[in-house]
């Protein structure tokens, strides 16, 4: 992910807060904003393709039309070949757009009406024809351009969004093109960096267009992309007297039959990621494969029907679910895990066995992490998986409050972990987003390595949502850094567990 991305991300409505602000409030026209995006996406054209000849603008109507104009004045100013195919009569413009329409057709810029038998064939391609108040699905020529451009073998630069997909949600609003760049504008939109986002818009560039702090302070943002940048100082390098009681003891549970390997990456990755002890409660059979794989972790065995008991006292966090089960076994321990006095993190089976036992929620007190991949949130909110990845925001709030209602009334510190392409994160009032991750994550044991990671942050002194967080971060940029040099195929989980030690000890001594 590129860092250089703001922090603060926006839904359509906040951006459309922050232009007014700009233009009402500090004065800035709203064509001078349009020139200045106008040349911010010349800029990336020049960057990314500096051989690039010929330059095929489709136009819309609105901003984002408008947009689309200026950068084919800028373009024939700069010696490119441009020609521009209007999807909006240029008659039914208004305001900046029309102003900029004018500015095109006095640069002498060929401008055509769109028409499919036309061809698209250029250097590159810029879709200036649909932005953010896109309401409803892509219709008509709209949607038959859009479909042309996603078979074309040019490449594809986005103004803004890419035409047809939602800025809230990431989810495409019937078609929408897939680019293979897209510049963003004074708000970078969440719907960009979660779901089906990523994909559509390919690599992001973000231009403020010289907006100064003061309109950014007039409306902040809902939501926040988890940055390197944002963990300095929330964990110190340790003092030379110290020791392994300093930093906390994780007990995680699971190891069903059949399922050990999942609780022993759980095991390691808390080792590694500096937990004091950690001690593992498995089944028998799991404890000499335990042994020999991570040495340095306890194992206790736990016969059916009967839970940890006494096992969970002295213990900082607990987490469980990692190859758990879902028979009467599983059910017990996660029984015991609910009521004891200590934060909890559940992950896999405990999810599964939480949708089907509800109740156990009742009077819980202390602080729960849920980490829930799209499929175990629909078992745990009754929501179906479409209606979740359609809108990942409003799930992950919908599913916060369900949950914190089963509590019924303790109002415990509750933090919802969603997975997937843009890891969402909520805990009732804050949202943060981690863009980092490839596909190569898409293996078995990627969810067991991050609860251990999270269990052992908890356990050195994190705050719940701030352990969820920098865990979610650790996990996905030691993915990325794995696929730069091997590529995505044949990821293992285990070998994020080097890296995420590496980047938190990085994190610690800087």
């Amino acid at each position: 992910m590129n860092n250089s991305l703001p922090e603060s991300l926006y839904t359509a409505d906040q951006v459309r807060q922050l232009d007014h602000v700009a233009i009402h409030q500090q004065g800035i026209p709203g064509f001078e904003l349009m020139t200045r995006a106008a040349g911010a996406v010349l800029s990336t054209i020049v960057r990314h393709w500096p051989q690039a000849k010929t330059l095929l603008v489709l136009c819309g109507a609105g901003n984002n039309g408008g947009d689309g104009y200026m950068a084919a004045k800028l373009a024939k100013g700069q010696g490119l070949r441009v020609s521009v195919l209007a999807l909006k009569n240029p008659a039914e413009l208004e305001g900046d757009a029309l102003t900029a329409w004018q500015a095109c057709v006095d640069a002498d810029v060929v401008i055509r009406p769109y028409d499919s038998s036309q061809s698209l064939g250029a250097d590159v391609v810029v879709d200036a024809m649909l932005g953010t108040g896109l309401c409803g699905h892509v219709r008509g020529d709209y949607e038959a351009a859009i479909k042309r451009l996603n078979h074309l073998a040019s490449p594809v630069c986005a103004v803004d969004i890419p035409s047809g997909l939602c800025a809230d949600t990431g989810v495409p609003l019937g078609e929408a093109v897939k680019a293979g760049v897209t510049v963003s504008f004074i708000g970078l939109k969440q719907g960009l960096m979660t779901g089906l986002g990523p994909e559509y818009c390919g690599e992001l560039v973000f231009d403020d267009l010289g907006v100064p702090e003061p309109v950014y302070q007039a409306v902040p943002s809902g939501c926040r992309r988890i940055s390197l940048g944002q963990f300095r100082g929330w964990l110190s390098p340790r003092r030379r007297a110290a020791h392994k009681g300093d930093f906390g003891h994780v007990l995680l549970i699971g190891g069903n039959h059949g399922m050990p390997g999942a609780i022993i990456m759980a095991a390691e990755s808390a080792i590694h990621c500096g937990a004091g002890r950690v001690t593992v409660v498995t089944r028998k059979r799991h404890l000499a494969p335990l042994a020999v794989r991570c040495p340095e972790v306890m194992g206790v065995s736990v016969k059916r029907r009967s839970g940890p008991g006494s096992l969970a006292d002295g213990k900082n966090v607990m987490v469980i679910g990692p190859g758990l089960g879902r028979d009467d076994w599983g059910l017990r321990l996660l029984q015991d895990a609910l009521a004891a006095q200590c934060p909890v993190v559940l992950d896999a089976d405990a999810l599964n066995l939480l949708s089907d036992h509800p109740h156990l929620l009742k009077g819980r007190k202390s602080p729960i992490i849920f980490t829930p991949h799209p499929g175990e949130l629909a078992r745990l909110s009754g929501l179906d998986i479409p209606t979740i990845q359609n809108n990942r925001f409003a799930a992950l709030a919908d599913s916060h409050r369900q949950l914190t209602a089963l509590t019924v009334g303790a109002q415990p510190e509750l933090t919802l972990l969603l997975k997937g392409a843009g890891t969402l994160l909520f805990d009732g009032q804050h949202t943060a987003l981690c863009p980092d991750g490839n596909p190569g994550m898409a293996v078995a044991g990627m969810g067991d390595v991050l609860s251990g990671v999270i269990g052992a942050l908890l356990a050195r002194g994190l705050e719940p949502f701030k352990a969820a967080q920098m865990a979610v971060w650790l996990h996905a940029s030691a993915a990325d850094e794995v696929v730069a040099g091997q590529g995505e195929t044949g990821l293992r989980a285990t070998e994020l567990i080097p890296v995420i030690r590496r980047r938190l000890n990085f994190i610690i001594d800087n």
